[in-house]
């Protein structure tokens, strides 16, 4: 008799486990071969896991809010046709670990008090993993300490990320020293006053929770502020050219390619072409060591439909012509918008663009991509006049002009570098070649 187990799939470099959100089916219901039976969830993205082929769940290994590791059993599908012994359904249970395990001592140790093992809950509810209680347990984390930890997983979920970030903040807590003695007559300081937000309170607000990948992006964000040391650089640039140039193919390009041209994999194409040049910008940093990519993977900040963020990425983009390119900027777009994303689509880039002209704006600081050193903003395309020079003089005329930010890391990347960088970034936009083909 065949069973087909269903697995967490391997989901990219760093991932160890997900969280069970939803059973889209029930025990004993039949499905389709890649018909969705659960959807998971990691610090990266969501998404959901298929029929591997046609027949009926016969038993879920996890509920929804579970943690399950890479490669855990999560489900047991038989076949069309195929039936099931009970013999079979109980060999597919997963192990039981027991919380404690008791040891028998000495006599003459019996006075000593075993230490007692981490629950797998905090006192609000947190759901601890086995992989966070046992970092928890190398690193000397005690359970009042993992109280103080705000989850940022399903269900407030700590997650690795969550319990690293805690250690390495008390790392750099200040030892305590000696506490200073203040006379018996020395009146104690006034603890400060709560701050008061009556004015949002009642029905004159809503009280809106943030969903999880929003809660993520928060964490993110005030951890890359923390991290880097941020500089922005701005620089005005002509695409004139450029802009005239993509007028004049796109039909073209639509039509033979079958794929919309937008400005997007143009920008690509010249940031590719920068990072080449000054490959020190290609970096990240580890500790005082700084880390040279020699691939070429970019990011690019794409908008959902809920309002929250998410950075797919194209890979080996130094390997692609415009083509390419475009096509994988369109297939990543597109998919991310429909949740269809892949956690190993989300990982791995080495620089990052987001385009703030598509919602109007002409320019922005944008925060850096952990671990990233350097996130370009592209802004709006805007007609205005400007100073045209010529053999014959200088005259003024209408013209595209955007303004490129770069936000760069000023561990490693100095103003010299970042603005040397930009500056050829510019250079390949508005030196764009306007007789190329497609």
């Amino acid at each position: 008799m065949a069973k087909i187990e269903i697995l967490i799939p391997a989901m990219g470099e760093g991932i160890t486990e997900a969280t069970i959100t939803q059973l889209l089916k029930k025990e004993g219901e039949h499905v389709e071969e890649e018909e969705s039976i659960l959807e998971i969830a990691t610090d990266k993205v969501d998404s959901e896991i298929p029929a591997p082929q046609s027949g009926k769940i016969v038993k879920f290994l996890f509920t929804e809010g579970d943690v399950a590791q890479v490669g855990d059993v999560v489900a047991i599908l038989v076949p069309d046709g195929e039936e099931l012994s009970t013999e079979e359904l109980t060999s597919s249970e997963p192990a039981k670990v027991e919380e404690e395990i008791v040891f028998d001592l000495p006599k003459e140790e019996t006075a000593i008090e075993a230490e007692p093992k981490l629950a797998s809950k905090t006192e609000n509810g947190s759901f601890i993993s086995p992989l966070v209680r046992k970092i928890a347990q190398e690193e000397n984390i005690s359970l009042q300490e993992l109280n103080q930890i705000e989850g940022s997983g399903e269900s407030n979920r700590i997650t690795k990320k969550d319990i690293l970030q805690f250690i390495e903040n008390k790392k750099l807590q200040p030892v305590a020293t000696e506490p200073v003695v203040a006379p018996v007559s020395a009146k104690p300081a006034p603890a400060p006053a709560p701050v008061s937000h009556q004015s949002y309170n009642g029905d004159n607000v809503e009280i809106i929770e943030m969903d999880r990948m929003r809660k993520l992006i928060a964490q993110y964000m005030v951890q890359s502020k923390q991290v880097s040391p941020h500089v922005t650089s701005f620089i005005d640039v002509d695409v004139t050219g450029l802009v005239q140039w993509r007028n004049k193919v796109k039909n073209e390009f639509l039509q033979k390619e079958g794929q919309k041209l937008t400005f997007t994999p143009i920008f690509v194409e010249a940031v590719t072409k920068a990072l080449k040049d000054y490959p020190m910008v290609n970096v990240s940093v580890d500790g005082d060591k700084i880390i040279r990519k020699k691939f070429i993977n970019i990011g690019m900040a794409t908008a959902l439909p809920s309002g929250n963020l998410i950075v797919p990425v194209i890979k080996s983009a130094d390997e692609k012509n415009l083509v390419g390119i475009t096509r994988q900027v369109n297939d990543l777009a597109d998919r991310a918008r429909a949740n269809k994303l892949q956690p190993d689509e989300i990982q791995g880039s080495t620089f990052t663009i987001t385009n703030l002209g598509a919602f109007g704006s002409t320019t922005g600081t944008p925060i850096i991509n952990q671990p990233e050193v350097a996130i370009l903003a592209v802004g709006a395309i805007k007609k205005k006049p400007a100073v045209i020079e010529t053999p014959q003089g200088d005259t003024i005329g209408i013209r595209s002009i955007m303004v490129l930010s770069l936000s760069y890391d000023h561990r490693v990347v100095d103003g010299a570098l970042g603005g040397m960088f930009l500056k050829r970034v510019a250079e390949y936009l508005e030196n764009f070649d306007t007789n190329r083909g497609i």
